[in-house]
């Protein structure tokens, strides 16, 4: 989940209840370290936790070594500056440590960490560590970890001391901790400090790394979905929202070695906004809803309540009003709208929002519980112990690793993301096997209903071929014999592909078998099936053509927007018609004409002509005129080598005089080519 930048930092969101802070009273305290720290002994880096010595105020002699800081007050790191400036919060504040270290010791360093947006720290009067401008005021980020090695020539002397002129912004003074906290100032050797630099933050953010890693592997196949599901619009905001997140991460991580200036939280307040507007985008595709008006104003007011937090982090200027109000439209929309719409749409069926109010529901106590304590830190005498106790809830260590809340709960919204994925793609497994067997029995039926033996019809000679695009065709042709030698010819092509096409060429064949019974009547057989068809297909319709063919070459044909026959070679002109189904009562004209003897009579199916190279260029008309006498699998090859995209069907019917002699005493069939897979 993603979640606003003011509650990811743990010095904004601090405090205790009432309770809470009962039970720390009673908690052991670690006893006080007097203000002379002994470095000598070190053997492992060590945080400053100790006892220092403050004054509010600035004034450049401060920094000195040999300044006399004898009446200045002592101050427990691991208190709240609240409780010693409760009601005033001064600018600038010192703090002094005196370090005892061995002359001999060489390599000895601070890590400085988190400290403050403009601060300077100084060892024995010389400035090692600077950040932003304490005077006058330009913060800077300081979310970085630095290591400055101390100048042996300071550590000859035996001791050091350190002075730490700190910034403290209004806006720091919000936070339940502001000013200097044990873990921002640590010594010890350079190199063991480097080694900590790196495992601190690698065990600090491996957890976050891995899901946003992990995330990222999911957009991608979320991505690759999308482009095969186009109206499944939660693929494309996935894969939006974690490659939002890994744009980020870069910034991110040179953020973790290097300080910015201030105006880096614009660019932290824009990727919030397309987080949070992705998110909201993502859930409501889950869901099936629309992006209502009020929450599209909901979304704008949060952006502004984003950049205006940024704005506060970026000045340095803020309050506790302020940070509500930047922080209070995008918290009531995580965690109290989308957690809402995720439980009414489970309620009503919805399994996958059960799958995401996990995460949700995580999320929301994580932040109303940062919430709560961040009011009840605004009472002085409980943002120590608000402070430990948020680090106890929130942040868990396992070794070198950290855990966070956010961090468990990003992981929980990548796992129930691939929960879904993985529930649809079984789904989807099942329904293709299912209907792979559907598929399976409407080929056996459709090639029980098209014809693989044509009977020999006296004074012809048919040829046939039919290669459908997929398992099973949307074409059709039936050639039947008639009265007195004559031969009936019907063939279609049904709109669309796949199973719906192939039901309704069985519906067609069976509707042509049982007309054909009574009526040889081209366009009569046409008109019955056009009323056979129309209001029972849900707007779907089929072209067709049929032809009565006489034993002495008379032809009658009637057409119902389907492609014109070529009789040896030249198209035969004909009239267009509405295709079947589209209209009802349609009346078909008939048309007649002549084959002379040994003459040819082909015809196709648009897919002959539809065929489509790479180029896109179409076969086009004038090539299927140019080998419409050529033998019909040397046709369909053609179009197939060019570029199938629709089922295809030739038949050649010619008119053969030296066989009407002998007719009468034989019959052949001629097989028509397998239907394809």
């Amino acid at each position: 989940m993603l979640f606003p930048t003011s509650l990811r930092h743990s010095r904004r969101l601090a405090g205790i209840c009432v309770f809470a802070f009962l039970g720390l009273l009673l908690l052991p305290r670690a006893p006080l370290w007097s203000q002379t720290f002994d470095a000598t002994t070190l053997r492992q880096p060590t945080d400053l936790g100790v006892v220092w010595l403050i004054k509010a105020g600035d004034d450049a002699s401060y920094a000195r070594g040999d300044f006399d800081d004898s009446q200045w007050t002592r101050l427990d790191t691991n208190q709240s500056l609240k409780q010693f400036f409760p009601a005033q919060h001064p600018s600038v504040i010192w703090y002094r440590l005196h370090i005892k270290v061995a002359p001999n010791e060489t390599g000895l360093s601070l890590e400085e960490f988190n400290l403050s947006s403009a601060f300077e720290i100084y060892v024995n009067g010389e400035r090692l560590f600077a950040n932003g401008s304490v005077s006058p005021y330009h913060p800077y980020g300081f979310q970085a970890r630095v290591v400055k090695r101390i100048p042996d020539a300071m550590i000859a002397t035996g001791s050091v001391v350190i002075a730490m002129r700190l910034y403290v912004s209004s806006n720091e003074w919000v936070s339940s901790f502001p000013g200097f906290y044990p873990y921002n100032l640590t010594i010890g050797q350079e190199t063991a400090l480097s080694d900590h630099v790196w495992l601190t933050i690698i065990g600090d953010n491996l957890l976050e790394w891995f899901y946003e890693f992990a995330g990222l592997g999911l957009g991608i196949i979320a991505f690759a979905l999308f482009t095969a599901q186009r109206q499944q619009r939660e693929y494309l905001w996935i894969f939006l929202l974690f490659l939002a997140a890994a744009v980020h991460a870069p910034f991110k991580f040179y953020q973790l070695f290097h300080n910015l200036p201030t105006w880096s939280s614009y660019i932290d307040g824009g990727f919030n906004i397309a987080g949070l507007v992705l998110q909201t985008l993502m859930f409501l595709a889950f869901l099936r809803m629309p992006l209502k008006r009020w929450l599209q104003a909901l979304l704008v007011v949060s952006a502004i309540g984003i950049l205006f937090g940024s704005w506060q982090t970026a000045s340095g200027t803020g309050s506790s009003i302020g940070v509500l109000l930047s922080v209070t439209p995008e918290l009531s929309l995580i965690a109290g709208i989308i957690p809402i719409l995720l439980i009414v749409r489970w309620r009503r069926g919805n399994h996958e929002a059960g799958i995401l109010l996990v995460p949700a529901v995580v999320a929301s106590l994580s932040i109303y519980v940062q919430l709560g304590i961040f009011i009840v830190s605004m009472i002085p005498e409980f943002a120590g112990p608000a402070f430990h106790l948020q680090k106890a809830i929130f942040n868990w260590t396992a070794g070198p690793f950290t855990i966070s809340a956010n961090n468990i709960d990003g992981c929980l919204f990548v796992l129930s993301l691939a929960v879904i994925l993985v529930l649809r793609s079984t789904r989807i497994a099942h329904q293709q096997a299912h209907l792979e067997t559907e598929m399976a029995a409407a080929r056996e039926v459709q090639q029980i209903i098209l014809p693989e033996q044509l009977e020999h019809v006296p004074g012809f000679s048919i040829e046939s071929a039919y290669v459908p695009a997929q398992q099973v065709g949307g074409d059709f042709f039936q050639i039947l014999p008639a009265a007195e030698g004559s031969l009936l010819l019907v063939i279609g092509d049904v709109a669309g592909k796949g199973l719906p096409a192939a039901m309704l060429v069985s519906v067609l064949v069976g509707a042509i078998r049982g007309v054909a019974e009574y009526t040889s009547e081209p366009a009569e057989l046409l008109a019955n099936l056009n009323q056979r068809l129309v209001g029972r297909v849900a707007g779907n319709f089929s072209t067709a053509l049929a032809a009565h063919i006489f034993s002495d070459g008379s032809v009658v044909l009637s057409n119902a927007g389907h492609l014109p026959p070529y009789l040896d070679g030249q198209e035969v002109a004909i009239s267009g018609a509405l295709p079947l189904g589209a209209k009802a009562g349609t009346r078909y004209e008939t048309m007649r004409f002549q084959m002379p003897r040994g003459s040819r009579l082909t015809f196709y199916s648009d897919g002959i002509v539809e065929a489509q190279d790479a180029k896109g260029e179409l076969f086009g008309f004038e090539r299927s005129r140019q080998i419409s006498m050529e033998p019909v699998a040397a046709i369909v090859e053609a179009a197939k080598q060019f570029g199938q995209q629709d089922d295809m069907t030739v038949i050649a019917i010619t008119r053969d005089a030296a066989a009407v002699r002998d007719a009468q005493a034989q019959k052949a069939s001629v097989a028509a080519p397998a239907l394809a897979n």
